[in-house]
């Protein structure tokens, strides 16, 4: 399954990079994480509870940050196991400036899932994608406000 799209953030492409490069930051913003430990340079163990519609259990995996071009493109990889099967992303997000202390971020992710959770169909997993992005967007424009001690929103496009 594809998962694309862009979400704009208010505030500068520097700080909206180290947001998401902030290993505290990901585990406060990823809706069900229970852990999300270093491993390596860019490299973390992850435990991950979801309750969503059939889409329930807990995952655990690594996700790893590659090919980073700072400040404006990264390659992510996320491998999560279960008792209910696997999630396996991977894609690019690319941070392009989009005027004065805005930044859209792009997404382009392939989402693989096996196991019992893939009988749930595209439908309802497409969905839970859609909501996960944008409770962990939503979450990371409320961490990067409160880091500038101001009131924004992030505006979110999932395709």
């Amino acid at each position: 399954m594809q998962v694309s799209g862009e979400l704009t953030f208010q505030g500068p492409r520097e700080q909206v990079w180290a947001l998401l490069n902030n290993p505290d930051v990901l585990a406060r913003c990823t809706p069900g994480c229970e852990q999300l430990l270093p491993v390596g340079p860019d490299q973390y163990s992850a435990r991950v509870s979801i309750g969503l519609a059939a889409v329930k259990g807990r995952y655990e995996g690594t996700l790893a940050v590659q090919d980073k071009q700072e400040p404006s493109l990264m390659t992510l990889r996320i491998d999560m196991k279960g008792t209910t099967g696997f999630v396996q992303v991977n894609g690019r997000m690319a941070l392009v400036e989009a005027g004065a202390d805005v930044t859209r971020v792009q997404y382009d992710w392939d989402v693989q899932v096996g196991g019992p959770i893939s009988m749930v169909g595209q439908r309802v997993l497409g969905g839970v994608a859609k909501w996960i992005i944008g409770e962990f967007f939503g979450t990371a424009q409320n961490e990067l406000t409160a880091r500038q001690g101001g009131g924004a929103s992030v505006e979110t496009r999932t395709v």
